[in-house]
């Protein structure tokens, strides 16, 4: 195939995917929104005035960023979990793979569209957190860069989940008893000067703080990780996935067998 049949394959794939989601808005783009108000009402406005300031801003400016990569991580990573092992049960990814389309454009597919559901539903929630915080930024170039890199990092993590997945359930297990405990335990409610030494430096083993840290720096100029280290780990840990990911589906692993 050419260049031009390719960009036709991709942009299909990419168009079924944006359809999937959209046509259950309800289930996929409304549901953060909802969630995250809660958090906005009862950590900022009933819990935040009795922690006071964080970091030299009020505790509601401090964790609007990471409550807004919370849910772009969560979107990213479930659209294309959920997506590519619907793809596998109902077969329909063998007849892509029989195509002359090349294994890597239909990564991309996937991809792209947990990246845009991600970045969608990342700006539904940043219109919902205008209605409790001023919302500065600091520096727009490292907000925009982190937001589309994290969502293509959980894009890629949550097609690998799809590979492996068998059943159903295999595609929450992850979210719920790996991602969820490890996005609580970013740094989104706190900064991690706060903890003892030692937690610290056992904080710094979870990937997802670098991601929260680098996004805060976005809107608030604040951050406990250096930014250098933070894209660095994201951009690694994107190309891993990515060649995971591609040797996987070329194989046929978990498609085939």
């Amino acid at each position: 195939m050419n260049w031009q049949q390719n960009w036709v394959a991709l942009l299909t794939i990419l168009h079924k995917e944006v359809s999937r989601f959209m046509r259950i808005w309800q289930q996929t783009i409304f549901p953060p929104a909802i969630t995250t108000t809660l958090y906005f009402v009862i950590f900022g406005n009933l819990i935040g005035p009795r922690i006071g300031q964080m970091e030299g801003f009020s505790y509601m400016d401090f964790i609007v960023p990471g409550l807004i990569l919370m849910s772009v991580i969560t979107s990213s990573y479930a659209n294309v979990s959920s997506s590519f092992f619907s793809a596998k049960f109902q077969r329909s990814i063998e007849e892509l793979q029989v195509s002359p389309i090349p294994d890597s454009i239909i990564l991309m597919g996937y991809l792209g569209g947990g990246i845009l559901r991600g970045l969608l539903v990342g700006s539904v929630v940043t219109l919902v957190s205008l209605f409790f915080s001023r919302l500065p930024i600091h520096n727009l170039w490292v907000m925009i860069t982190i937001l589309i890199l994290t969502a293509t990092l959980f894009s890629l993590a949550g097609f690998l989940n799809g590979m492996f997945a068998r059943k159903f359930d295999d595609v929450t297990i992850i979210p719920n008893f790996v991602l969820t405990p490890l996005t609580y335990l970013g740094g989104i409610f706190y900064s991690i000067k706060l903890l003892p030494e030692f937690w610290q430096t056992v904080s710094h083993v979870n990937p997802i703080l670098y991601m929260i840290n680098a996004f805060r720096y976005g809107f608030l100029g604040i951050t406990d990780i250096n930014l250098s280290i933070s894209y660095s780990l994201i951009l690694v840990f994107c190309v891993i996935l990515f060649v995971v990911n591609l040797r996987l589906l070329k194989s046929g692993y978990g498609i085939r067998q």
